[in-house]
């Protein structure tokens, strides 16, 4: 009959952590002969730590080296973690086999110099970023590993970008020299004005001259108007009622019309400058969809106006195979920055802001943010609407010499409570 044995599992909470079977393998090769070797363990004196009381240290002291491995730290072997290890003692007499627990232990050698628990200090370094990154990189998905290999390669960038920047100052130092440098930084701070303002001349003797009419309307433009416009022919009270009913024509407007100079020069200049604005106003409250249109701006203006303002007030994009104008935040600032300006020309360097913000339906605080970085100053008014009570509106005045702020800062948001 063949011969049979059995095995007793002894369970590990019979015993102490240090009380189990303990393996061991050299990293720098096999021991020739392990009994000129002295092993010793020692354990962790917290025992009432739940996280140290399991935790050893094997010492193994040779002729030549002394060896040092432990079960924690990123220095212990993973497998301890994530298998389970059994030693089996086998009686031949009787054919029983006791199992006990074992522990793998992975030796090194240890050198006076270094700190046995050295790789410990280093895991507390670790951010906590590389920690994610390490299991990302031992278990994550594909897409989180595309995702991480592409942070590496952007910090690498990054950091190349950086070095390569700091290089190109280092050579332009050494070049000018420091006090160029900031005399060119002072003057260029000097000079830094908003992209969307008009030509402005803050140094000028009157207030006409600041913002300079043949910057605002070019002599082309001014031509083309005289043979479009009809404005010069409206007088009477009756005449601006019917213009109002076609809707072609803003309040600010319609409201100058009712105080035109009777010189009949006078009255002209102010009705083409009118005319300007009134296309102006149009242009800003366009869609991007509609500016391919032709007829857009309205039939009353010139070709030569609307290529113009095309070129000055928009940009151009190739979308889909195709050239088209584009109309971005900053070129409707532009607009209405040159609205003012030319409302300024025409009402004797005063206009009422309220109008010309319900004209563009913007809110008043951006107007007013325009206005201030053209060195205007605000005043509120109280001015009477017919068949209404009064309200109050908002005035920019040009005066000498320019209140020039820095660029308008962003309002805070207010709490959540």
């Amino acid at each position: 009959m063949a011969a049979f044995g059995v095995w007793k599992y002894r369970n590990l909470t019979e015993l102490e952590p240090e009380q189990s079977a303990t393996l061991v393998q050299f990293s720098n090769g096999k021991l020739s002969n392990s009994e000129n070797v002295e092993f010793q363990l020692h354990k962790n004196i917290h025992r009432n730590h739940p996280r140290k009381k399991h935790q050893l240290i094997l010492s193994a002291e040779t002729d030549r080296l002394t060896y040092v491995g432990n079960n924690f730290g990123p220095s212990a072997l993973k497998c301890n973690s994530l298998c389970k290890y059994f030693v089996g003692v086998l009686n031949k007499r009787t054919g029983k086999m006791e199992v006990y627990d074992a522990q793998l232990f992975n030796m090194q050698p240890f050198f006076p110099d270094e700190s046995a628990i050295e790789g410990d200090t280093s895991e507390k370094g670790t951010s906590y970023r590389e920690k994610v990154n390490s299991l990302i990189e031992a278990f994550g998905t594909k897409k989180q590993k595309r995702a991480l290999s592409s942070r590496r390669l952007n910090q690498v960038g990054n950091e190349t970008l950086q070095i390569a920047v700091a290089k190109a100052a280092e050579n332009i130092i050494e070049k000018k020299g420091i006090t160029a440098i900031t005399s060119e930084a002072t003057q260029f701070e000097s000079q830094d004005k908003p992209d969307f303002l008009p030509p402005c001349h803050a140094d000028a003797d009157k207030p006409e001259d600041v913002y300079k009419f043949e910057d605002l309307i070019s002599s082309t433009e001014y031509q083309a108007i005289e043979a479009h416009s009809e404005l010069p022919k409206i007088s009477a009270a009756e005449e601006i009622s019917k213009l109002a009913q076609t809707g072609n024509y803003s309040f600010f407007v319609l409201e100058s019309l009712k105080s035109l100079p009777q010189d009949e020069n006078s009255r002209g200049h102010m009705c083409y400058c009118l005319h300007y604005l009134q296309i102006l106003i149009r242009l800003h409250n366009l869609r991007d969809r509609e500016l391919k249109q032709k007829d857009s701006l309205g039939s009353d203006v010139a070709d030569v106006v609307r290529s113009s303002l095309m070129k000055k007030f928009t940009v151009l994009t190739y979308n889909n195979g195709r050239v088209k104008h584009v109309m971005p935040a900053s070129m409707k600032a532009k607009i209405v920055a040159f609205i003012i300006a030319l409302a300024l020309h025409i009402s004797s360097f005063q206009t009422n802001l309220t109008y010309l913000q319900r004209d563009l339906k913007i809110s008043e605080n951006r107007i007013l943010d325009i206005a201030r970085a053209m060195g205007l100053k605000i005043a509120k008014k109280k001015v009477d609407i017919p068949g209404s009570t009064a309200e109050d509106h908002k005035l920019a005045t040009l005066s000498l010499p320019l209140d020039m702020r820095a660029k308008p800062q962003g309002r805070k948001r207010k709490k959540m409570t």
